[in-house]
């Protein structure tokens, strides 16, 4: 089987990918490879988590996203043979590819902490990370009368760096609402030598941990889950530096028809749907200059946005670069905030399938842009005296 266009992932970012290509080549000429039948809007898993909104309202049918233009391919990719410009697929079929993009996602490892498998299906252990337990959370929290609550950070890449934080402080705000807060003892167990990446949000974040009475504890990893006895094994990691890498054009280094979206990249960025649809703007502007027969030239700015949720209804809309904050709006995103609560419960989800998937959002800059200059006008308009 040919394709010109072969999308191995049907997630955000291959979906994006792939309706932007399917409006510019004829009908036929791109096709998704996806096992999956359900497709989850995963930046809503923490709300879940939190009773905050329902996993149904998260999910779509993969079936109504695939884009008309486009093969959907219900299989997985075994084994990939670029020099030969081919896929294999479960069940050995072959599919030859003028061009590729990989947006495979990232696989959750829980197998790699001592007992957490076996541990995620006894009272007690849960994940905001993973569809089939993120409901669990919230039933948890609901029926947690007094003692430890333990949220960590592993010492691996990870989707939404600050999931494992925000999980911490809606269970204190429901805590607090249930009257049983002064029983527990929150504790947020990060392997990072702070409470977060980016040092302009580590001020405000301790504030709000602080204000919480929460429990934090960095450069800690968990190794181990151990159910019998209800403990939690931590590994003191060393104090260590993160490495930099330069911002790249999505491109493979080796193969130039093969490029890359999303959170399977190699690129020293947050793996966030924000995230996402940076790279969408310039995987659009790269593959269709190589497919002209020119060079690429745009390169991913390393951007992600994590609204970092710190109660029921106050959200911190932390916007970043490996360089640092990259801010869009022209107020005080450091600031807890119900606009930017409001911004990731309503205006993000319909964003997000009505845009990014669609191939129409290729993030905020050109809006940082016009906030810029939002920003530089007050200055000037408004005297600092007054």
């Amino acid at each position: 089987k040919y394709v010109k266009l072969l999308v191995v992932g049907g997630g955000a970012g291959g979906l994006g990918a792939a309706s932007k290509f399917a409006r510019k080549l004829p009908r036929g000429s791109v096709a998704i490879v996806e096992p999956h039948e359900d497709h989850y809007y995963q930046p809503g898993f923490t709300l879940v988590g939190g009773g905050l909104m329902t996993l149904e309202a998260n999910r779509r049918k993969q079936e109504t996203l695939i884009p008309s233009n486009a093969e959907w391919i219900k299989n997985e990719v075994v084994l990939f043979t670029p020099t030969q410009n081919a896929v294999t697929l479960n069940g050995g079929e072959d599919i030859i590819y003028e061009y590729m993009i990989v947006a495979m996602g990232a696989h959750l490892r829980f197998d790699k902490i001592k007992g957490a498998l076996e541990a995620l299906e006894t009272p007690g252990v849960c994940s905001n990370y993973s569809p089939f337990h993120v409901e669990k959370h919230y039933q948890e929290v609901m029926n947690f009368k007094e003692g430890n609550a333990i949220y960590t950070y592993p010492d691996a890449p990870i989707k939404c760096a600050g999931a494992p934080q925000k999980a911490c402080y809606i269970t204190d705000s429901i805590l607090r609402k249930r009257g049983v807060r002064d029983k527990a003892h929150l504790i947020y167990a990060t392997s990072l030598k702070r409470i977060f990446g980016v040092d302009s949000y580590i001020k405000p974040l301790e504030k709000v941990a602080e204000e919480k009475n929460i429990d934090v504890r960095t450069k800690r990893n968990l190794v181990e889950v151990d159910t019998s006895s209800k403990s939690a094994t931590f590994q003191i990691l060393d104090e260590d530096g993160i490495a930099t890498e330069e911002t790249e054009k999505i491109e493979s280094k080796r193969f130039p028809n093969v490029f890359g979206v999303g959170d399977c990249m190699n690129t020293p960025n947050a793996k966030t749907a924000a995230s996402v649809s940076s790279q969408l703007k310039v995987l659009d502007e790269n593959l269709t200059l190589v497919m002209q027969g020119k060079k690429p030239y745009m390169k991913y700015d390393g951007y992600a946005s994590c609204p970092l949720v710190v109660s029921r209804h106050r959200a911190i809309l932390a916007e970043f670069n490996p360089d640092g904050p990259l801010e869009t709006t022209p107020f005080n995103q450091k600031k807890p905030s119900f606009w930017a609560y409001w911004l990731k419960r309503h205006f993000m989800p319909y964003l997000y399938w009505n845009g990014l998937i669609k191939g129409f959002w290729n993030g905020p800059a050109t809006m940082r842009n016009i906030s810029r200059l939002v920003k530089s006008d007050t200055r000037n308009f408004y005297p600092r005296s007054i």
